[in-house]
């Protein structure tokens, strides 16, 4: 039950991040040199982001619980 509560926690993170993307693009874009961007590609790189990310992330979370060692059946 734990892990349906934990997705649904993950939902307004989610919107949470894009918007924090959008302002941290928009502060260091003219350093960067880059165009500031809006709340929807903000969201569609956090998609990404996050889609890249979440395999390593739960990966490395199975690890750490199971005590880093190979799982028996």
């Amino acid at each position: 039950m734990g892990s349906f509560f934990g997705i649904l926690s993950a939902g307004p993170f989610f919107f949470v991040s894009a918007w924090l993307l959008m302002l941290f693009g928009g502060i260091v874009s003219a350093d960067v040199g880059i165009h500031p961007f809006g709340y929807v590609t903000s969201m569609v790189v956090t998609i990404g982001l996050w889609l890249t990310l979440a395999p390593a992330v739960g990966s490395i979370a199975r690890g750490v619980r199971g005590g880093g060692k190979a799982r028996q059946s």
